[in-house]
């Protein structure tokens, strides 16, 4: 966190330049005491006088016996994020983090609802978040696992309560916020303790190095694939983080408002970078909004036409409007399937464009670990259920509009054609995965359209 405060005026000791800044101005740099937990305070100068700014990444700034609660504004990022003012209750955004046990944790939720800061709803959903996240993980077998779980959980539990005091509002091209707080490592890391790797796998890593080269020379890649959890975001980024660091946190995801507004799911979104848009599944769940939210997809899909004019980027869409669920009767998962008019507005998109684009299936298995509810729920606000489980990603060759469409009567025929084949490469793809996580056959399902790797070990 940033921390502004009007103390008197310490010795200069040496520069800062400020990041914010393009111009050589230089701020000085001033020392204090161990009253703060900080090195260095860089003063700005501002309409409102001179401003004192941590310039430690530590969240652990303020020592409250040395400063006034009143005196102090916390600023939750210079990227993006708002101004978080605690006024008198400052040091309650410290509540979770001094949590030294589960005992505290669960104390500390039950105290924040008792009070009325935190709402009953959330509340019960933060204590289920909690017990799931500690059984999955204690199910991994790894050594240092209570560890884990109260460190994640901690800050979790933090970021949630953080956003409910000031909710975080976002833009319809969210930009990952990486600092003071790193949302995409916080999301990193409270995922991958869930994710089992010694029995996930990479299909077709090639194809993804193919895809950076493509960026690197100024390319849009657009990403057709399934969609199975929330997680579905840190499980790619996870499986693609070794020899993949570029896609892994520059993808920009289209994400459906659900994840922009519940308060469990929104600080793991903050991570993220995002086209946020309303899915046609819940466009009608509130009749009076449906004006506002085709608005909103409007200026999202303005937002998405100026990024591919620049070139260089990646985006992963999900064409079937929301997550795969279990068939009824077979209760086996499967993608569900794509909507044509996504798939033609992305592709017509591209075109206009004026920059090369290329358009790639990609199928993903991960729903053993985030599993949604069973059927899609109008509500805000689903039970968490989450296990240690391994995961699957794997991406097929591109496919080109022109190559599959020439014999078509006419043009709905070849959209229809053309999602067609993007879906049947997704499920071709998702069942070698399924093959060698869930049939336990591992790297002996590959086969010439799908060539398995675990890039991490």
């Amino acid at each position: 966190m940033w921390i502004v405060l009007s103390p008197p005026t310490p010795p200069i000791s040496n520069l800062f330049r400020y990041r914010g800044s393009s111009s050589p101005f230089f701020f000085p740099l001033l020392s204090f005491s161990d009253e703060l937990s900080c090195s260095s305070i860089a003063v700005i100068p501002s309409r409102l006088g001179r401003r004192y700014y941590c310039c430690s990444k530590l969240n652990l700034i303020a020592d409250k016996r040395s400063l006034s609660p009143s005196t102090v504004e916390v600023v939750a990022s210079d990227a993006g994020a708002q101004k978080h003012k605690c006024g008198k209750d400052f040091f309650h955004c410290r509540t979770f983090l001094d949590a030294s046990s589960e005992e505290d944790l669960l104390s500390t939720i039950k105290r924040e609802a008792e009070s009325g800061r935190l709402p009953e709803s959330v509340a019960s959903g933060m204590e289920e978040l909690y017990m799931n996240y500690r059984n999955a993980v204690l199910r991994s077998g790894i050594s240092n696992a209570d560890d884990i779980i109260l460190t994640n959980m901690s800050v979790a539990l933090d970021r949630i309560f953080l956003d409910v005091e000031d909710p975080f509002e976002y833009f319809p091209h969210h930009k990952a916020i990486r600092e003071p707080f790193d949302y995409y490592m916080f999301g990193q890391n409270y995922v991958r303790p869930l994710v089992d790797f010694r029995n996930s796998f990479v299909g077709n890593i090639t194809l993804f190095c193919e895809m950076e080269e493509k960026l690197q020379q100024g390319h849009n890649i657009i990403l057709i694939s399934n969609h199975q959890t929330e997680a579905d975001p840190a499980i790619i980024a996870l499986l693609l983080e070794k020899t993949n660091p570029h896609i892994a946190e520059d993808m920009i995801y289209v994400a459906g408002d659900r994840v922009l507004t519940d308060p469990l799911c929104k600080p793991f979104s903050m991570g993220r970078n995002l086209l946020c848009v309303y899915s046609k599944k819940h466009m009608n769940d509130v009749p009076e909004l449906v004006d506002l939210k085709r608005r909103a997809n409007t200026r999202s899909l303005k937002e998405m036409a100026l990024l591919l004019r620049g070139g260089s980027q990646i985006i992963w869409i999900a064409p079937s409007g929301g997550r795969d669920r279990p068939g009824p009767i077979t209760k086996e998962w499967y993608p569900a399937p794509f909507d044509v008019s996504s798939v033609d507005n992305m592709r017509r998109l591209v075109e206009h464009a004026g920059v090369p684009g290329h358009f790639y299936p990609l199928a993903i298995l991960c729903h053993d670990i985030m599993p949604p509810p069973p059927q899609v729920e109008k509500e805000i606000g689903e039970k968490r259920v989450m296990s240690f489980h391994g995961a699957g990603l794997s991406v097929a060759p591109k496919i080109n509009f022109g190559d599959f469409t020439r014999g078509c009567q006419n043009e709905e025929e070849a959209k229809s054609l053309y999602t067609q084949e993007f879906y049947n490469s997704v499920l071709e793809q998702y069942k070698v995965l399924k093959a060698a996580i869930h049939g336990k056959q591992g790297l002996s399902v590959s086969n010439l359209s799908v060539s398995l790797s675990q890039p991490w070990t």
